[in-house]
């Protein structure tokens, strides 16, 4: 028996990864939505998990983040928060606030924020915009509640966007990314995702503020990298955009064992003796 057990690592705080940003280690973030998925993530040291409002594209096939509710999100929250407790609990767990759960007032994006965090455990919150949600973002974390940003592409505004193209690559809305991340800092945002926007300004926006950046589409110099875990695995044969790296081809794994599974049966070769009572 092996008495040289290894001690649990911490869980993951605020507090670890602006640690992680002052010792310029970088922080890895990846999408979870259910309690199988997250208990791997966990097992394998990812510094945090997201639940993201993609769940909407990679659960139930909507076109776009914006159809998820509240209490749909509150569902793969739970069932990721169960995966992490059943493993190390390393993880971080931040919860994305789905759209038009926080833009109609500060009362209603106050209300919201603790309906998700009372619904389960969860660590913290995460919500798209700059100056505009500036006032929600400070009432939440002003009750206690960890809030993450989000600024450059923001899929939540796609329609407004009309494309998923690169953000901020003209001087005026650079400018008002960098203001705009500045804002979420004063605001008490302990973090802020940089989504599609040129690496130079990524470097910038990183390097101005005290909180750690995370980048999609937004090169090496954020803190920190998030991607999801279905495009990271393959599972999705149609979306390759350029900032994701394909770590597995999960997709035809799992179609080849199908196909032999339903060979088996048809062949009566499933189940063997050895696999009946």
């Amino acid at each position: 028996m092996n008495s040289m057990a290894q001690p649990k690592q911490a869980h993951v705080t605020t507090r670890r990864l602006l640690d992680m940003k002052q010792n310029g280690e970088k922080i890895s973030v990846l999408t979870a939505y259910d309690y199988t998925m997250a208990r791997i993530l966990d097992r394998a040291g990812i510094d945090v998990i997201l639940v993201g409002d993609s769940a909407s594209n990679v659960f139930s096939g909507h076109n776009t983040t914006l159809p998820i509710t509240v209490e749909e999100i509150i569902y793969h929250a739970k069932a990721v928060v169960k995966g992490v407790q059943s493993e190390s609990s390393r993880a971080m767990v931040v919860v994305d606030m789905p759209f038009m759960s926080y833009q109609i007032s500060g009362d209603e994006a106050l209300r919201n924020a603790g309906k998700i965090m009372k619904e389960h455990e969860c660590d913290a919150l995460k919500m798209e915009g700059g100056r505009v949600i500036a006032d929600s973002v400070k009432r939440i974390t002003d009750v206690g509640i960890p809030v993450m940003g989000h600024l450059g592409l923001m899929p939540q505004s796609i329609y407004k966007y009309g494309s998923y193209r690169v953000r901020a690559q003209d001087e005026s809305e650079a400018e008002q990314l960098i203001e705009d991340a500045r804002i979420l800092e004063e605001s008490g945002a302990f973090a802020v995702v940089l989504e599609k926007i040129p690496t130079a300004l990524a470097r910038e926006v990183t390097r101005s503020l005290t909180i750690p950046t995370i980048g999609i589409g937004a090169g090496v110099e954020c803190d920190g990298q998030v991607l999801v875990i279905n495009d990271i695995l393959g599972l999705n044969r149609e979306f390759h955009p350029r900032f994701v790296r394909q770590y597995a081809d999960l997709n035809s794994l799992v179609e080849n064992a199908v196909k032999q599974y339903v060979q088996d049966v048809r062949s009566r070769s499933f189940p063997s003796p050895d696999e009946s009572y």
